[in-house]
């Protein structure tokens, strides 16, 4: 089957899962715990995007990745996270965005194939680099969709229709909010780590190469942006204890500067400027 089509495929089979999930928990108002019919054909389209994304970026002689590859690779790890980590949490009230977000970026690689990188990104040390990077992203992508979340259900705590409004759907069996907090935060942490991993095996990799440990562009800034923001973030939480709607918002804007770090930059090179630039 042609590139393009299992593209298209994958993106089809993930419009329909999070069509059904959002019909059967969010309209239908269900507190259900997903079936094993249901986690089984959510790895279907898992699957294929997983073949896709390692055809696209190990399968072939020349590196491509852009802000497609990346809002892919972002969203699939997404998926294969939330599906593990339900597991052993009821998420079942994210699952809905979750994939209808993949359903969305899977096939932007088909559509956006973007530009062969030079010749050094086919080092091991930029393998390892690029892997930490997305690894990075698609928890701070968590992160960012476990704000969401907990925003809605305090709102719904705190709104009009006091308690009983968090009483029905699918966000009945979710944990209390102090444990989707501290979820949150291990996230947070973790993401934070592999942030700072990321800064510094870029740097090493940049030193070797160009004799610069850090080459200041829209990147390099936006990345360094995000990661001051969630030091301060897990700083201001073990120092000052902070939670609630503080800790969303920084959560948030610090996702959004990392977004701004790769993708948005490299959407403005590709689709805008129609060149490219690592």
């Amino acid at each position: 089957m042609a590139p393009i089509l299992l593209h298209a495929l994958t993106a089809l089979l993930y419009a329909a899962l999070a069509s059904h999930l959002w019909n059967t928990r969010w309209r239908g108002r269900s507190a259900a715990p997903l079936s094993t019919l249901e986690r089984t054909a959510i790895l279907v389209p898992l699957v294929l995007h997983s073949a896709l994304l390692w055809n696209d970026l190990f399968a072939t002689p020349e590196l491509r990745f852009g802000f497609g590859q990346a809002l892919s690779a972002m969203l699939w790890l997404a998926v294969a996270i939330y599906w593990v980590e339900g597991l052993f949490v009821r998420v079942e009230g994210m699952q809905p965005l979750v994939l209808a977000l993949a359903a969305v970026c899977a096939p932007l690689p088909g559509v956006f194939p973007g530009f062969p990188t030079p010749p050094y990104t086919n080092s091991p040390a930029f393998r390892v680099h690029l892997v930490l990077a997305m690894f990075a992203y698609s928890l701070f992508t968590l992160a960012a969709l476990h704000a969401l979340l907990m925003t809605i259900v305090e709102r719904r705590l705190h709104g009009g229709a006091g308690a009983k409004s968090a009483e029905a759907g699918p966000l009945a069996n979710l944990p209390p909010l102090l444990t989707l907090e501290a979820l949150l935060f291990r996230i947070i942490g973790l993401g934070f780590l592999l942030l700072t991993l990321t800064l510094v095996s870029g740097a090493v990799f940049s030193e070797t190469l160009f004799g610069q440990a850090l080459r200041i562009n829209h990147k390099t800034l936006f990345a360094i942006v995000s990661w001051l923001i969630f030091a301060a973030l897990l700083a201001g939480r073990h120092f000052y204890g902070w939670r609630g709607r503080v800790a969303l918002r920084w959560t948030l804007a610090g996702f959004v500067s990392l977004l701004l770090a790769y993708v948005g930059s490299r959407f403005v090179l590709e689709v805008v400027l129609h060149r490219s630039l690592l």
